[in-house]
């Protein structure tokens, strides 16, 4: 899958591993690296099965999260162009096959 990122700093954290063991810790920093990979390997979203994948509701929805640690996650969007949509206007997350990460922490604050 193609990864992109929704700013610099979200992409010096994913990839700089001194910065993310910095930010994040070293069990987190380690954790990243994992979905990243895991991320990097998947065909589609659906194809994802590590770190508790799931689709957000609420102000996130139309996000995607997967679980790092603790209450941190990797959140990311759909960066296909244009973006699949089901027939009743959900995102076809089985059809994604380019994400945007848009935030990494814990969002439940």
């Amino acid at each position: 899958m193609e990864i992109t990122f929704g700013n610099g700093k979200l992409q010096k954290l994913c990839e700089q591993q001194a910065v993310a063991q910095k930010q994040l810790g070293q069990a987190c920093a380690r954790k990243l690296r994992a979905r990243l990979a895991d991320l990097d390997a998947a065909d589609f979203v659906q194809d994802l099965v590590a770190g508790r994948p799931h689709p957000l509701k609420g102000d996130r929805a139309g996000q995607f999260a997967l679980y790092l640690q603790g209450a941190k996650r990797l959140v990311f969007k759909p960066a296909n162009d244009p973006i699949p949509y089901k027939e009743d206007g959900s995102i076809d997350w089985s059809n994604v096959t380019h994400v945007c990460i848009v935030f990494i922490g814990d969002y439940h604050d």
